[in-house]
């Protein structure tokens, strides 16, 4: 089974970072049962200094190269990902996609229903490029910026609720999508290094709200267990 990470800041981490890709890889190599490939055409952090992705700077440098892949990136949305996720999908024979998206669209990009549509188009372009792909996707995360900024809180509620729309109208048997909770009793002080990016505590909660979609709903994996020396 091939895995996919797809995501923006959040997901693809910058250098010196974990991220929440590690802790999943950590939870796949102890809990899933058979044979799997986490895929993806990309596999570097971003670098603030050369403000690029281009660092190899995992905090474990023993994250394995061929677990490090993803399709994620810093300042990176839905609407950057839609086009993206077709030709990725069918190159890297992905099976299942983990999705954490949004955030950076409704504060830079796109309204809550242009991000909204973006979401039923990247949908429409993964199964165009594989028809039996399976999807779980994350609600965006409030961030310190909806603590002030009313409007966009209201945009980040609204969002969450067209995206379970989303899901509700487009999951079907052949290719379901899932719907991931917030991670449980996730704060943004306790929870990320500076109000959005997650700190170790941050990735655990987050790979494990994936980690407990797939082994709840289709059977994949076990209950997640942080491991406690990272």
């Amino acid at each position: 089974m091939h895995f996919m990470f797809v995501g923006d800041s959040m997901t693809v981490g910058c250098a010196g970072d974990y991220t929440w890709r590690y802790r999943m890889w950590q939870h796949l190599e102890t809990a899933f049962g058979g044979p799997y490939e986490i895929v993806g055409p990309r596999s570097r952090l971003y670098d603030a200094l050369a403000d690029a992705p281009t660092s190899e700077a995992y905090a474990d440098p023993g994250f394995p190269d061929g677990a490090r892949r993803h399709l994620a990136g810093w300042g990176e949305g839905w609407q950057h990902m839609a086009p993206l996720i077709g030709p990725a999908v069918r190159s890297c024979g992905a099976d299942v996609l983990l999705v954490s998206l949004g955030l950076i669209d409704l504060g830079f990009y796109t309204s809550a229903e242009g991000t909204a549509a973006n979401v039923r188009r990247f949908i429409a372009e993964a199964r165009a490029a594989r028809p039996g792909i399976r999807m779980v996707l994350l609600p965006v995360i409030p961030n310190v910026r909806a603590r002030d900024d009313a409007p966009f809180a209201q945009q980040v509620e609204l969002f969450n609720e067209l995206l379970a729309k989303a899901v509700a109208d487009l999951s079907t048997p052949a290719s379901p999508i899932l719907l991931a909770a917030r991670p449980e009793a996730y704060d943004i002080d306790r929870d990320t290094y500076d109000g959005t990016h997650p700190n170790a505590s941050g990735e655990h909660r987050l790979a494990g709200e994936f980690a407990a979609v797939l082994h709840q709903a289709w059977g994949l994996g076990g209950p997640y267990r942080p491991r406690q020396d990272t």
